[in-house]
């Protein structure tokens, strides 16, 4: 029975962020975790979570994601494997492309009509941190990445200066051989030039033979308002170059959010806590609290406790997939006063005797624990 897909399995987009990845596959696992189903449902939901499990395993891991969005199944199956040993499907394509494109009318792996393989570059991965304020409202960065120039010594192909590039003996200059097993004419990399065609006696001291040279270069990025840490950004083309004339691969940005003095992010929510005096908290009052743009005021009842919540509704951050921003919530936290002077000392001792005189009145929640207390050890 053939696979189903990877990213439908999960139910995300193919552009899915690592954090969307990891969320759907949490909550499959929890759905269909064998613990929680028995019978014959139990064998169903079993099947469903070895088939999450294998999705996210594949997904989760970045090589194995560009390998798969590249050539589907083939790409990650281990049985099948690509140019320098690694897993994939360029060393199925390699063996059976002649005959493949034969019955098919396609070449895989081909460059043109000259017969060289060619491979797609490597997907290159950057983490860039910003601040809350900075993934709330958007910025415009400049990052350094690796890049690819022609050898300035060579000429960019690869030969000492004064000799020449040569057109490989083995095979003929097309990059492939025919190999005869039984029936069949199986056609691969030519292992003499490794696909290329050309063979180099003196390679170039400056790029080795490679006829380009690593550099750095500066590339401009967006990063768009309100994204949120686990996110990435694709940068088409800007990954390694290809071998062979071989497309380049992708750059990923990957966002790191930076830990806040004050918020802490939720989604599109923001919260925070708000220490309060005593006083305050007992008599009531109005405060300010601190927004991601500027200040609000909120207004203290009396007799707030701690751990109360007040919630501001659009103070949070516009997600980026999000229609509307999200709210801040503040927690308030009663503080309890320290290093009192005699005098002081004095007052709250008076205050605590006329607060006990009043009874039950003052402490809305001491009779209660206090009845709770006695029922626990009794």
């Amino acid at each position: 029975m053939a696979k189903r897909d990877y990213y439908e399995i999960l139910g995300v987009p193919k552009n899915a962020s690592e954090e969307e990845i990891k969320k759907a596959y949490r909550k499959l696992a929890m759905k269909h975790h064998p613990d929680r189903n028995q019978g014959e449902s139990g064998k169903v939901a079993e099947e469903k979570f070895k088939e999450s499990k294998e999705a996210y395993e594949m997904l989760s891991d970045a090589q194995k994601r560009a390998a798969y969005d590249q050539y589907g199944h083939a790409g990650v199956d281990p049985n099948m494997r690509g140019p320098g040993g690694q897993e994939g499907f360029g060393g199925f394509a390699e063996a059976f492309g002649d005959i493949f494109g034969d019955m098919f009318g396609q070449q895989r792996g081909r460059a043109g009509g000259g017969g060289r393989q060619v491979y797609r570059g490597s997907d290159l991965s950057y983490a860039m941190e910003v601040t809350l304020e900075e993934a709330a409202k958007g910025k415009d960065a400049q990052i350094r990445i690796p890049s690819w120039e022609s050898c300035e010594t060579c000429k960019g192909n690869g030969a000492k200066p004064g000799t020449q590039v040569k057109t490989c003996s083995t095979c003929s200059g097309s990059g492939s051989v025919q190999m005869r097993q039984g029936f069949f004419s199986v056609q691969q990399s030519c292992p003499t030039c490794r696909g290329t065609g050309k063979v180099i006696p003196e390679p170039c001291v400056s790029c080795h033979g490679q006829g380009k040279i690593k550099k750095q270069k500066t590339l401009e990025v967006k990063i768009p308002a309100g994204i949120d840490g686990g996110m990435r950004i694709r940068s088409s083309g800007n990954g390694e170059p290809g071998a062979n004339g071989g497309p380049p691969g992708d750059l990923y940005i990957e966002i790191r959010l930076k830990k806040h003095d004050i918020f802490e992010r939720d989604g599109d929510d923001i919260h925070c806590s708000v220490p309060i005096s005593i006083v305050t908290a007992s008599l009531g009052g109005e405060i300010d609290v601190p927004t991601l743009a500027g200040k609000a005021a909120i207004d203290i009842p009396e007799g707030t406790q701690t751990g109360k919540q007040f919630r501001l509704r659009g103070k949070g951050i516009k997600g980026v997939r999000s229609s509307y921003p999200g709210d801040l919530y503040c927690h308030i936290l009663v503080e309890t006063p320290v290093k009192l002077s005699e005098h002081q000392r004095k007052l709250l001792r008076e205050l605590d005797e006329s607060l006990r005189k009043g009874g039950s009145k003052h402490s809305p929640s001491g009779d209660s624990w206090t009845d709770r207390l006695k029922s626990f050890f009794s």
